[in-house]
């Protein structure tokens, strides 16, 4: 039986095939090759001075690129990229046979966190070019990703006092068997001893970090990490990844990487987000994670309007009829009418909780009111307890119900990217190590490459490619002989003024 025959080794050819004829007309390794040529890194603020003597250094434009390639193709290690610069026809075509080594392919990703956001923000404006940001909808969460330090390595008050307890225990029994012992027994009942007590000494080292700082919990591997709630009941060491995005296509505006929960996050994500599509009449949908009176008040100050899902509460009357939310309030007279028709008045004094002050409202009618039994559990009264952003709240709650179905799209529209990420590609984990700075640059490569795959999708090879060598040549023409420095002006944003002479619409 015959077989398709490939070509023979060791044959000469007499028309040999360019670097340039290898990489197909349509390839996606040309559009990451303009997209990065059409930024200006300086401005960015990767380094591109160096000095003269010596081995000179990659250019920065270079390993952006590998690396958005790399990030495209489901490659992050360092190591890994290295390979692909000596095997992969489109690496080499791209990096023109550069083959940097993993260490300064892991520096510059290490080194450039608010860079690389900057490329991020790049992306944007080149999705704004196009109309492809709505600006209307806007959808706001938080994603876990884990970080490379264990649960096992990640230590609090807690955990620290029960590996103390243990090793007190196995210390007295060591001391105990130590006097019944021959000497060769004594001998290996000392090393133990020696073993725990090295190991004590170093729980109370970091006892002693958690008291002088007055941290919570400390991670040994990347002590940036924090044990948090992935889903459920699992947990992991992980960072949190807060993100923007707005709803016409699905693409990020924003994101922050941190360590903390989801609760004070949002009134920052909004301020960004006006910023970044540049106008205030979008509105702004986050989940339950997000409900705080004071940042939900923010943003009402800002002009967005909030659609923030409402936690169930954390205690219930006897009888749901008699909940707080049945209450009335009536904001003249400053009281609350109970669904028993009595009306619950305040002192007007302001009492400081742990982040927020309320007023309290009673009546001295519980007393003898024949529901009470039903309305609360209290031995004394009813006493309800008003938020100094209560009214935030009650806007808040009203939007819901007269939108719900508004909502119902924060789901579709902010755990698209994440599912993508996350499932899709695998990025759930973080490749760097040691500071959230660190853990910023992988992530933000992460969300650079997801928009430029959304907009190659949605333009289209043909057009992008239009618009970057349109843009690389401006930027090669004009901004070589102009000193910016002195025009104050800055390249970056050029994307987001520069049109094609032709109409598009998305």
């Amino acid at each position: 039986m015959k077989f398709i025959q490939g070509q023979n080794r060791n044959q000469i050819t007499l028309f040999p095939i360019s670097l340039e004829s290898s990489i197909d007309e349509y390839s996606e390794v040309r559009l990451i090759d303009l997209f990065v040529d059409s930024l200006h890194m300086g401005d960015m603020g990767f380094k591109v001075d160096f000095v003269e003597d010596g081995r000179p250094a990659y250019n920065p434009k270079d390993l952006l690129k590998l690396y958005i390639y790399g990030y495209l193709n489901r490659t992050r290690s360092s190591r890994e990229l290295e390979k692909e610069t000596k095997r992969n026809i489109e690496v080499i075509w791209l990096l023109k046979g550069l083959s940097p080594d993993h260490n300064t392919i892991s520096n510059f990703r290490r080194d450039n966190p608010k860079s690389i956001k900057k490329v991020f923000r790049a992306t944007v404006q080149i999705a704004k070019n196009f109309n492809l940001i709505g600006g209307k909808l806007i959808a706001g969460d938080g994603t876990k990703f884990r970080a490379q330090n264990s649960k096992k390595n990640n230590y609090n008050k807690k955990k620290i006092d029960r590996h103390l307890a243990y090793i007190d225990n196995k210390l007295k029994q060591y001391d105990d068997q130590l006097s019944e012992a021959d000497n060769d027994k004594q001998k290996l009942i000392k090393e133990e001893i020696e073993k725990h007590k090295n190991r004590r000494e170093g729980y109370e080292q970091l006892q002693n970090k958690l008291d002088k700082t007055g941290a919570k919990q400390i991670s040994i591997t990347d002590p940036d990490s924090r044990h948090m709630i992935t889903r459920g009941v699992i947990t992991e060491v992980a960072y949190n990844a807060q993100s923007t995005v707005d709803a016409k296509h699905n693409l990020p505006i924003d994101y922050e990487v941190t360590n903390t929960t989801d609760i004070n996050a949002m009134s920052t994500m909004v301020e960004n987000a006006i910023e970044i599509v540049g106008n205030k009449k979008f509105d702004a949908l986050f989940d339950k994670g997000y409900y705080n009176a004071e940042q939900i008040n923010t943003c009402h100050k800002l002009g967005i309007e909030t659609y923030v899902a409402i936690p169930a509460p954390g205690s219930t009357s006897p009888n749901k009829a008699y909940n707080l939310s049945e209450f009335k309030y009536n904001k003249e007279a400053d009281t609350f009418t109970c669904p028993n028709g009595q009306t619950l008045r305040t002192n007007g004094k302001w009492y400081q909780k742990k982040t927020s002050r309320v007023k309290q409202y009673k009546t001295s009618h519980c007393k003898i009111c024949n529901v009470k039994a039903q309305c609360t559990s209290s031995k004394s009264q009813r006493l309800i307890e008003k938020h100094e952003f209560y009214e935030a709240l009650v806007k808040n709650r009203k939007a819901l119900e007269k939108h719900p179905e508004k909502y119902k799209q924060r789901q579709a529209i902010v755990e698209h990217p994440f599912g993508t990420m996350k499932r899709q590609w695998g990025f759930d984990h973080i490749m760097t190590k040691k500071t959230i700075e660190r853990a910023s640059a992988d992530v933000g490569l992460i969300f650079t490459v997801y928009s430029l795959r959304r907009i190659f999708n949605i333009l289209g090879f043909s057009l992008l490619q239009e618009f970057l060598r349109m843009l690389v040549f401006f930027i090669n023409t004009i901004f070589n002989a102009v000193k910016l420095k002195k025009l104050n002006f800055t390249p970056l944003y050029i994307s987001a003024n520069f049109t094609m002479q032709k109409k598009i619409i998305v």
